[in-house]
């Protein structure tokens, strides 16, 4: 296809298959050395992510994950091992993948480590909000001392974070629904970023932090790390916005495992996802106008059930116009005066799907022959849409049509 970029995450379990185990597993080492030689050997530019919801086993049972400040120490011991490895090979990092769903309870797990013994059902995870937030605040200083130790490993290193943007709108003009609004955007999209950008937690936290009853156990020199642990680049996942309203009983639709009101003037995916490209230029520039540093867009695709025709071809030419209109999305924003320096689309071969669980629900340009139930040879086929990218990327975006 010609990527110039390939965004994959190295597995902590591969490198310490327990998360604690005294020394690294060279198996696993040794087979992202072969990865990244593989890319070299093509051009291409690894994108790494450190963390990418798959803390150990080993760190949740015997630690209920980040929840200990212990593992602070253990995930630095895990980073600066890759980094070291790898320091002459790669050059863009990002430590954990959509750290803000550790702002909510199903990213307990995913994000932070930690899972109840009583939990049942991990999108209704049993949550304790206090002990979720003491978690992130651990996660917050080992993702600043990643930062740190990894521009001393390599002062060329490119350390960014990778955020879930969940784009608001309200629903109506009304005052409160403005206000919840702002509140649900600071509180779900900016504490994080705020934290790795600033190295500083936001005003807004305090209370928040208040609201929940907690009050943060914050150490000697937590403080000082995070303010000289802050980020070079920025980056995020953008799939569709949501409107949010005070008002009860309106409309309800779905999204990137946080749903909201529908907005009547977009169209939605067979998901119920709302398909609005001009709402990522506006993140863009929303985006870019509070932090003023390099932004990356490290996720966007469309899911769909591919169907496959009697030809053998595969016409997603609803994926090619979602992704069509997301580009002219973002050369908008550069034209705004957006510092934006690449785009990873979700992803490149069909995989199952982390929202739903489902194979039918497919992101890929690459069909793979799977279905919900297991069957299926793995073949792979080329859809419509391969071959549009293909060429959109060897234009360097020129070829949008």
């Amino acid at each position: 296809m010609g990527f110039k970029v390939y965004r994959l995450s190295i597995a902590w379990s591969r490198i310490f298959p327990n998360g604690d185990d005294e020394t690294a597993n060279e198996e696993g080492l040794a087979y992202y050395d072969r990865v990244f030689d593989e890319c070299a050997k093509y051009g291409i530019e690894p994108l790494v992510t450190l963390s990418h919801f798959e803390v150990p086993m080993g760190i949740v049972k015997k630690y209920n994950g980040f929840s200990d400040r212990r593992v602070i120490d253990l995930f630095v011991r895990y980073t600066t091992t890759v980094m070291e490895r790898y320091k002459d090979k790669v050059k863009y990092w990002l430590t954990f993948n959509e750290i803000n769903f550790g702002m909510m309870p199903h990213g307990s797990l995913s994000v932070l480590g930690m899972l109840d013994e009583g939990t049942q059902n991990h999108k209704e995870a049993i949550d304790n909000p206090k002990e979720r937030m003491q978690a992130l605040h651990h996660v917050f200083i080992a993702s600043a001392r990643t930062v740190i130790e990894g521009h001393k490993i390599n002062p060329e290193f490119k350390i960014g974070n990778m955020i879930a943007y969940l784009t608001f709108y309200p629903l109506t003009p009304k005052p409160e629904d403005v206000l919840k609004t702002q509140h649900d955007d600071n509180i779900i999209n900016n504490l994080c970023g705020d934290v790795q950008v600033f190295g500083e937690y936001p005003y807004f936290a305090k209370k928040y932090m208040k609201e929940i009853g907690l009050e943060l156990k914050i150490e000697d020199g937590d403080m000082e790390i995070l303010k000289e642990g802050t980020i070079d680049f920025y980056t995020f996942s953008y799939y569709m916005t949501n409107c949010l309203s005070v008002t009860q009983g309106t409309e309800l639709t779905m999204g990137n495992l946080m749903g909201g009101q529908k907005n009547p003037y977009l169209e939605t995916s067979d998901w119920g996802w709302q398909i609005d490209p001009v709402g990522l230029r506006y993140t863009l520039n929303k985006l870019y106008d509070r932090y003023h540093i390099p932004l990356m867009v490290v996720e966007n695709g469309f899911g769909a059930d591919d169907v496959i025709e009697e030809d053998g071809s595969i016409n997603d030419d609803y994926r090619i116009d979602y992704i069509r209109k997301h580009v002219v999305a973002m050369n908008d924003a550069v034209e705004d005066g957006v510092d934006l320096i690449g785009y990873t689309t979700w992803g490149p071969i069909d995989l199952v799907s982390a929202g739903t669980g489902e194979m039918k629900k497919r992101y890929g340009f690459i069909y793979v022959d799977k279905d919900n139930d297991g069957n299926g040879t793995l073949d792979r086929k080329r859809k419509k849409s391969f071959f549009w990218y293909k060429d959109l990327i060897a234009s360097n975006g020129k070829n949008i049509d």
